[in-house]
């Protein structure tokens, strides 16, 4: 008799989310899709969260019918979150999990916490006349963007495993469906806490912070009240400054910033619209949908503020008036502290200098005037000792603009200390040679929405390694062809 492959008997199950009031959830059971099949699982994912890997067919069978949401395991207590948050700045109290249901919270081997969550689920109380599904084009995107985010250094929700369908889905044309069993450390936003201050009361404020600390800042568990909300909003507020500097160091653009996309541990979080730049614009948008521009490149960091006193002032029926303005302060500075860092260290800085800023500014100024590629632009910066300044000359129309530049940018290294190999293997190891470029996750899409799945995995292959040479797979660096600049990126996706 052959053993059930997803009878996990070592792995801890919890569901700590349900500890609160009920407010905070429905209970929902997912709406199974037709003709499912398992196209891709995460197997270093799930060897990090103790779970067995599929191994033969019954057990890809198996993983598809949890996917597809025909059947549950053992201890799964499907639910759809509330939450509400400002979407482009106007807040929306009907919000929640419209199509993903989180099933249970597991603990892996190393004490970690996983939240388990199926993207495309079906539809929930928080729909909001949509079908609650996920659609294959959208869930390729991000199941590959989580993971080149992941492997690039960049705290992030991951993809554990995805599946395909056969039923129909409306967009923009009659899609396919599928679904993603998205993982978290938390799923909770920063939308949950507006939900919790502006329509159930301050004690659900305190219950839900309460929450958050126990499981995810124990350090902070047994200080005063005061104390322990002033440093835990000091905390969220710094982790979301150093993430977005982050993503504006690898040109990375989120088209959907709203704060019910915002978490709050300060992960990537909800991957619909979003790109990595090509040729630089400071104020490129991601999302078509997003036609004032309000979710532009050159805006995420001021965004990202005005998500953080979006927090700030749900927390205020808790906290002194004064200790969330303080914690609000911490947003400037750590962003300053970290932009500043990963440049010095994209231009291979390691002795700072007063004018290190100056430097920088005018190197974004250059890249933005000239449009000039972003990854392939620092990746040459990286190499230019080892092989000479052409891969970056290359990239300028007249090379005479890119030669007055490196000048400056040498007699800057000339005061620099450490060998010419250090520093080469120092900036090779933050200014990545592979990013996600939109257009090869729609070369990835076409050749799956066609039954093949191989290009999905050769890139996520790629991708695992985005700081490596890799020679063999030299053309997933290339320049992107014209007609895959400017994609048209929507909310839909």
């Amino acid at each position: 008799m052959t053993s059930d492959p997803l009878t996990f008997p070592d792995l801890p199950v919890e569901h700590r989310y349900q500890t609160l009031p009920p407010a905070f959830y429905s209970q929902v059971s997912p709406t199974p899709l037709t003709g499912a099949r398992l196209v891709t699982f995460n197997q270093s994912l799930a060897a990090e969260m103790g779970v067995p890997a599929p191994s033969t067919d019954a057990d890809r069978e198996a993983w598809a019918a949890l996917g597809a949401g025909e059947r549950l395991l053992e201890g799964m207590r499907p639910i759809a979150m509330k939450y509400t948050g400002h979407q482009f700045g106007v807040y929306n109290p009907d919000l929640g999990d419209g199509r993903g249901l989180l099933l249970w919270e597991t603990l892996g081997p190393d004490g970690r916490r996983w939240d388990w969550h199926l993207k495309g689920a079906g539809t929930t109380p928080y729909s909001r006349f949509g079908d609650g599904r996920a659609v294959l084009r959208s869930t390729i995107r991000e199941y590959l963007c989580s993971e080149a985010m992941h492997y690039l250094g960049i705290p992030t929700t991951r993809a554990l495993f995805m599946v395909s369908a056969e039923d129909p889905v409306r967009r923009e044309s009659i899609e396919t469906a599928a679904a993603l069993m998205r993982v978290a450390r938390s799923h909770i936003r920063f939308g949950h806490v507006e939900f919790a201050a502006h329509h159930e009361g301050p004690e659900a404020v305190a219950t839900l912070i309460d929450h958050v600390i126990a499981l995810h800042f124990p350090d902070l568990a047994d200080l005063p009240d005061d104390e322990r909300r002033r440093r835990w909003l000091e905390a969220v507020v710094t982790r979301t400054a150093r993430l977005i500097a982050d993503w504006q160091a690898v040109g990375f653009c989120h088209g959907v910033m709203n704060s019910d996309n915002m978490s709050i541990l300060g992960d990537t979080f909800d991957y619909g619209p979003y790109a990595f730049l090509d040729d630089f614009d400071a104020g490129h948008i991601c999302n078509h949908t997003d036609q004032g521009g309000r979710y532009a490149y050159n805006r995420q960091p001021q965004v990202g503020f005005d998500n953080c006193q979006y927090l700030a002032r749900a927390l205020l029926p808790v906290m002194d008036e004064d200790d969330v303005r303080r914690g609000l302060r911490r947003y400037e500075t750590a962003y300053n502290e970290r932009f500043l860092e990963n440049l010095r260290g994209k231009l291979g800085l390691a002795a700072p200098e007063e004018n290190d800023l100056s430097l920088i500014m005018e190197t974004y100024s250059l890249l933005h005037e000239h449009r000039v590629d972003h990854t392939r632009f620092f990746r040459g910066l990286s190499t230019l000792d080892s092989r000479g300044p052409d891969p970056v000359r290359d990239l300028f129309v007249d090379r005479s603009v890119a030669d007055a530049w490196l000048e400056r940018y040498q007699q800057r290294l000339a005061r620099e200390t450490r060998s010419v190999e250090a520093r080469e293997a120092a900036m090779c190891a933050v200014n990545p040679k592979y990013i996600l470029r939109n257009y090869l996750a729609q070369q990835v899409i076409q050749e799956a929405q066609n039954g093949n799945y191989q290009p999905l995995e050769a890139l996520l292959a790629v991708l695992k390694r985005p700081f490596d040479e890799q020679p063999e797979n030299e053309r997933y660096a290339a320049l992107p062809p014209d007609w895959g600049k400017h994609l048209n990126i929507s909310c839909s996706s």
